[in-house]
């Protein structure tokens, strides 16, 4: 199973994993206590529930680099372009905008 911790303005917002059933999000419960930050989208919104989805969940799928900024990636760190989550854990620690996502350790 591979897991990140998702990350929003430097506070973890929750957690996103991928597992045999698919690829699921929830958010953590002290980021769900201080609902000042807000959703890390408005397809996410606050809520306990974990968000389960066949494949890549859209939002964070939309955080993968594409063309030829993830060909690049995928030719420097050897990534399989078809795995989303190792793309997602290895190249969305330091994105534009307020959601980074880092490897679980």
């Amino acid at each position: 199973m591979k897991k990140g911790l998702v990350y929003k303005k430097e506070k973890i917002a929750g957690i996103i994993w991928e597992d045999e059933s698919g690829y699921h999000f929830q958010y953590d419960k002290l980021y769900l206590a201080n609902p000042k930050y807000g959703g890390i989208s408005k397809t996410l919104p606050l809520r306990e529930e974990i968000y389960d989805y066949e494949n890549m969940v859209p939002f964070f799928d939309g955080l993968i680099p594409e063309g030829w900024l993830l060909k690049i990636a995928v030719d420097n760190w050897k990534l399989n372009p078809r795995d989303r989550m190792s793309l997602l854990l290895t190249l969305c620690q330091d994105n534009i905008g307020d959601v980074s996502i880092r490897k679980e350790k």
